[in-house]
């Protein structure tokens, strides 16, 4: 049995372990911890660094800051939410900081993928975009579901165009298309006039590079990724916080268990027959 496995429970309270009032104890300090396989959030954390390493093993130049600074990014994603979770046994607040750290790593990936995309004129596609929908609907849960959605998604784009992709990879197609041609042409307009200047939020101007085929996809499903884990993660840290303000932390329940042996042994004292006072 993975050591991990054993008497463990998720944030959202399941495992089989009974919730406690403030003043309940089983008289146990070490309570179950350690159970971050079950999560949610760890899961998809974990489809993340599998589909950033392989991302940047084939877009990213491996001897770039950059190539580094994201598969560290991701990795940190997954690491900080399995050690706050083992780190709960004796420190709810150390939980609490490592669950954002987490957070915040997969803020600073996603961050990485939207350079990624307006360095090579392309923004994120919207929630509604086609491809995203199906990528939704699909629920990949491995590194090869992703895979595969990726590859339907560049069949898709080359069996619009009659000549296939562009040799530099850059969208150029004519007015016919899908849906989700329609949506790439006009996310890639917007990013090219926000590029040139334009506008009151525009970004500094970038040199456009060229997108090879499936890379705008496999960003796109990355950030997908990214915001549902990103969620998981916010709603994880509020179940945390409140579980905190109810039952308190390990120094509070030291306290109290130690306080109730003392009573304990205080009133098995004080009824031993013998000489009173």
């Amino acid at each position: 049995m993975d050591p991990h496995e054993e008497g463990r429970t998720d944030w959202r309270g399941q495992g089989g372990m009974k919730r406690r009032g403030p003043g309940e104890s089983d008289g146990r300090l070490i309570l179950p911890h350690g159970g971050y396989r079950r999560l949610r959030s760890f899961q998809i954390a974990q489809l993340i660094y599998d589909v950033t390493v392989l991302f940047c093993d084939r877009y990213i130049n491996p001897r770039s800051r950059t190539h580094d600074q994201m598969t560290q990014a991701a990795r940190s994603g997954v690491q900080n939410i399995a050690e706050g979770s083992v780190a709960s046994a004796t420190s709810k607040k150390m939980e609490l900081t490592l669950t954002n750290v987490a957070r915040s790593s997969l803020e600073e990936l996603s961050l990485d993928y939207q350079d990624f995309l307006r360095q090579r004129g392309r923004a994120p596609w919207a929630p509604e975009h086609p491809a995203l929908v199906e990528f939704r609907r699909r629920r990949p849960a491995t590194l090869e579901d992703v895979r595969l959605w990726v590859r339907d998604v560049v069949k898709t784009e080359e069996s619009t165009d009659g000549h296939g992709p562009t040799r530099t990879g850059t969208d150029e197609r004519g007015p016919a298309g899908t849906g989700a041609e329609k949506h790439g042409r006009e996310a890639s307009a917007a990013m090219a006039h926000a590029s040139a200047g334009a506008g009151p939020c525009s970004s500094v101007p970038v040199r456009v590079r060229p997108c090879p085929p499936g890379a705008e996809a496999a960003a796109n499903g990355a950030l997908s990724l990214i915001n549902l884990a990103s969620d998981l993660l916010r709603r994880q840290l509020r179940r945390l916080e409140a579980d905190f303000l109810e039952h308190g932390g390990f120094t509070e329940r030291l306290y109290r268990e130690r306080s109730a042996r003392r009573k304990s042994q205080w009133s098995d004292e004080s009824n031993k027959p013998g000489e009173r006072w």
